[in-house]
């Protein structure tokens, strides 16, 4: 029985005001072996980044140092049967009233554009997102839309959604560490940590919502 990991995060924000994020990134970071990044985190934590770690529940792209940001990028060129899938929404090519006006709708809308481009084929997926969602109806009405949109270019047996708490699952601070490297790329035109990832190892994909992929 094969199984795939999908893990889910993002970075920007959701506001269309000047003062807001010229884009939104949603990134999924995709496994068959979760423990390979456990591992990674856990020898960070350790060794190398022991004092910096110390008393961090959790890694973030916006709260680690450049240092530890290179350290862990840079490690899934090392590890096997990984990818990372960027979904990339340009704010100002955003027309649409109603996803301008229903903010959990947008970013279901750039999720699904985001799940619409990973092709599995796998008896079981476990998707974990990381918790943002704080009422049910809105992690039911995300669930039903990224699973309709996931099956649209996979074979997929069973689909498992989980929205959980980042500091438990390495494989969503790693979708924060992509996320973030995106971000800066895209919304601060820095491709320093995009560059870091040899996507001869360690496949790595930017979808423009309204273009093709990169």
């Amino acid at each position: 029985m094969t199984k795939k990991y999908i893990y889910i995060d993002e970075s920007g924000d959701l506001g269309l005001s000047e003062r807001s994020s010229r884009v939104l990134i949603i990134s999924s970071l995709i496994t068959d072996n979760p423990a390979q990044l456990d591992r990674i985190i856990k020898n960070a934590r350790r060794h190398k980044f022991n004092k910096e770690l110390k008393k961090a529940k959790e890694i973030k792209f916006n709260k680690s140092s450049p240092e530890l940001r290179e350290y862990l990028i840079k490690a899934l060129n090392e590890i096997n049967g990984c990818q990372a899938i960027h979904c990339i929404m340009h704010k100002g090519k955003l027309y649409s009233t109603y996803l301008k006006e229903h903010k959990d709708k947008l970013y279901n809308f750039v999720a699904g554009g985001l799940a619409n481009n990973i092709t599995l084929n796998s008896d079981i997926v476990e998707i974990r997102v990381d918790k943002s969602k704080g009422k049910n109806f809105l992690r039911t009405d995300f669930n039903q839309y990224f699973e309709k949109k996931l099956r649209n270019s996979s074979v997929i047996g069973k689909i498992n959604i989980f929205h959980s708490y980042s500091e438990n699952f390495s494989g969503i601070q790693f979708a924060d560490l992509l996320s973030g490297s995106a971000y800066q790329k895209f919304n601060n035109s820095d491709s320093h940590y995009m560059e870091l990832i040899d996507n001869n190892k360690f496949p790595q994909y930017c979808i423009d919502l309204w273009k093709r992929k990169e």
